[in-house]
């Protein structure tokens, strides 16, 4: 397997652990005073996601569409296979000995699917738009301006990320629907943020896959 197959494989590999991990934890919600001004409240999932538009974003860079899709669709049906194995042990009875009985084992995973199912649309709709946004503004800049197509692909598809998500979660019922709008704005600005320190993480990540494989600028 060549160097480039192996970076590949990791961030494919990367990018399905952040968005199933994220999907395992949704249902802890936390409180992070990083502003003066502002205590953001919201999924502790959200936490790794803003990496995972950086990861594919770094994979339309060096591999184009077909291999950024491919990522997505993988990870698709990964999550589609952790809900399968998850559903079947949410149905076993647990032992009087157990020290997770089947009632806290349903309270933690029991919703794994309708976090799979609002994930699995939201993740397929906005990683397909942010990886045609970033090779978008790639023609269109003559590839420059790496920063550019990151912050602009990223903050667009995040946002449709977070109000699919968001939105479906509260039709569902596992959010109180009033707190909608709420957990759109303050997920979304604080997935920003991150976005916005990630630029230099990105341009380092950039820097390091073109000396350790040798790719020319596509």
């Amino acid at each position: 397997m060549q160097i480039e197959d192996k970076i590949y494989t990791f961030l494919s590999s990367l990018f399905a652990i952040i968005v199933i991990v994220g999907n395992l934890t949704y249902q802890k919600f936390i409180v992070i005073s990083i502003l003066p001004f502002h205590a953001f409240e919201f999924s502790v999932g959200i936490l790794l996601y803003p990496f995972a538009f950086l990861i594919t974003d770094l994979i339309a860079e060096f591999y184009g569409k077909v291999r950024a899709n491919f990522c997505v669709r993988n990870t698709v049906l990964v999550s589609a296979i952790v809900f399968g194995i998850i559903y079947i042990m949410d149905g076993l009875e647990a032992t009087e000995w157990s020290s997770v009985d089947s009632e806290t084992f349903h309270k933690v995973f029991g919703m794994y699917g309708a976090s799979f199912a609002s994930s699995l649309i939201a993740c397929y709709i906005a990683q397909n738009i942010d990886i045609k946004i970033y090779l978008w503004i790639k023609k269109l800049t003559n590839d420059k301006h790496l920063w550019l197509r990151n912050l602009l692909s990223t903050g667009i598809s995040l946002f449709i990320d977070t109000s699919i998500v968001t939105s479906i979660l509260c039709l569902l019922g596992v959010i109180p629907i009033e707190r909608m709008e709420f957990l759109i704005l303050n997920g979304y600005t604080f997935k920003l943020l991150v976005v916005l320190c990630n630029v230099p993480v990105f341009y380092l990540c950039v820097f390091g896959i073109r000396r350790i494989v040798g790719f020319s600028r596509a």
